[in-house]
This record gives structure tokens, sequence and C-alpha cells, in this order.
């Protein structure tokens, strides 16, 4: 049972789950709720067996405009009479922000982001912990963080300079302006940018579709493997990979796989 959420709407169907923001009068502006619900559903999402790939998008004409601003004014808040205890709660409550989008990274299946309208902020922090990501040709980028006085700390630093170039990062992320779909494309913050929102949801829907006739236990691997050699050399790599392949490689599946290319068909896998 695919639990309630205040903030997002949830579906499984043929395997692939499709999260969508659900605040479209607030352009998918993250509130408390949402960043909560963020962390349970892909938690969730992880271990469910009928969902292999998740999509992730936005309700309304946006994806997400970034944090809530009466939310950010409560994250902040008052000084405390001691500095040095403001300062470890603040910090203890960016960590659990950090969480509660690392949930999107750690789930164990391939997240898709399908981005239309702005992207901004708290946004990029969330795609950035994704897969892959596609756009419409109306999206517009920005880390908007610098433009009110602050630095971006719950990913996008962190994840963004493994996606784009360095020197892109640190423009985009000193400035705040905007990144058109275009250039997005070009500096490969997205796979591929579409005339439509129709047309990309469309088109993801079928890349997910795909990936969710692979074996499942391969796909998880493959993912994990990725996340991994991120941030870790090659060596450390290559060795978690034959480690990981002698304990978890599917005999079972390789044979469903082979004969069914042989046959022309498509394999049927275990979740």
């Amino acid at each position: 049972m695919i639990p309630a959420f205040e903030t997002l709407s949830v579906s499984i169907e043929n395997h692939v789950a499709h999260v969508q923001l659900n605040r479209p009068e607030k352009a998918n502006a993250m509130n408390l709720p949402m960043w909560q619900e963020l962390q349970v559903c892909f938690e969730y999402l992880s271990d469910a067996e009928d969902a292999r790939v998740v999509v992730l998008s936005g309700a309304g004409k946006n994806f997400c405009a970034g944090i809530d601003l009466d939310m950010f004014a409560g994250v902040v808040g008052d000084a405390q009479s001691d500095p040095a205890r403001a300062a470890e709660q603040l910090r203890q409550t960016i960590l659990r922000l950090q969480d509660n989008l690392t949930a999107i990274e750690k789930c164990r299946k391939p997240v898709l982001a399908a981005i239309h309208g702005n992207c901004v902020g708290g946004g990029i922090d969330m795609v950035s912990c994704c897969d892959m990501r596609y756009c419409a040709e109306d999206a517009k980028f920005s880390i908007k963080e610098i433009d009110i006085g602050m630095t971006a700390d719950v990913g996008t630093l962190q994840r963004l300079p493994h996606i784009v170039p360095q020197g892109v990062v640190r423009e985009l992320a000193y400035t705040g302006r905007d990144v058109k779909a275009d250039e997005a494309q070009r500096i490969g913050l997205v796979n591929n940018v579409y005339q439509s929102r129709e047309a990309m949801m469309a088109s993801v829907l079928e890349i997910a579709a795909d990936i969710a006739s692979k074996s499942p236990l391969a796909i998880r691997s493959t993912k994990e493997m990725l996340v991994y050699t991120r941030d870790h050399s090659v060596a450390d790599g290559l060795n978690f990979i034959a480690t990981w392949n002698a304990g978890m490689l599917s005999q079972g599946d390789v044979m469903k796989a082979l004969t069914a290319r042989m046959e022309g068909k498509v394999a049927e896998f275990d979740s």
C-alpha cells in the first residue's frame, strides 16, 4: 500500500513509479511536509517490489520553486541566548534536510527527473540527486541561494560538479543566473530537451518502461556501482564490482535475458 502524502502524488503502473510534487498553487515550493515526505516516499519506493524505476515530476506550471519562504524563516529562526547552541540547532536542521533529499540518491531504483517551468534553489538540489534529468523547452534552472545571501547547503554544490563541468558550476553558483533548456542540455545538466511537457513525459515514461523491462537486480546493482564509483578511485570501484558480482550476479536472470534475446521476446524477471 502506497503511503498517503500531503504534498506528493504517487502512483505505480507496470513497475514504473511516478512521483509528482503536488503543491501547484505554490509552484511546488518545498515546505516542511514536502521535505519529510520526499524521504518517506523514496525510502518506500526503494523497497517496493512493484516499483523498478521512478519518474519525478511537478504538478502545475513549474517543477519546483525551491524552499518555501515561510519555512525558510522558520529554519533560520531567532537567535537563542547562546549563539553556539543556536548554531548547533541550525546545523542539525540542515543535516536533516540533506538526508531528506539524499533518500532520492539512495533509492535503489533509478530516478528520472522530468522538469518543466522553474527549477530553482532546492529544486536543483533535488534533481542533482536523480540519475537522469530531462526537460521541456520552457524549463529554467538557477542556483538562487546566492541571491538571498547564502551558500547552497543541501547538495547542489556537492553533486552538481559531478554532472556538469567545474567552471560552469562555479559560474552558476556565484552568479545565480538562469539557465534555459538549450544551455542545460549543452552543459550536460539534462539528457534531452522536448518541445512540450507532454512530449517530455511521454518520452521519459518510455525510457522508464525500457529500464523496468531489464533485470531489476542488475539495474539496482548498476546504480549501486555508479554511485559508489563517483566517490571512490577506479581501483576501489573495480574491486567492489568484482566482490559484488561474485555474490549477487544472478545466473537465472542472465539465462532469462539471453534466452529471450535469442527468441526475440521480452524476458520476465522477478523483483
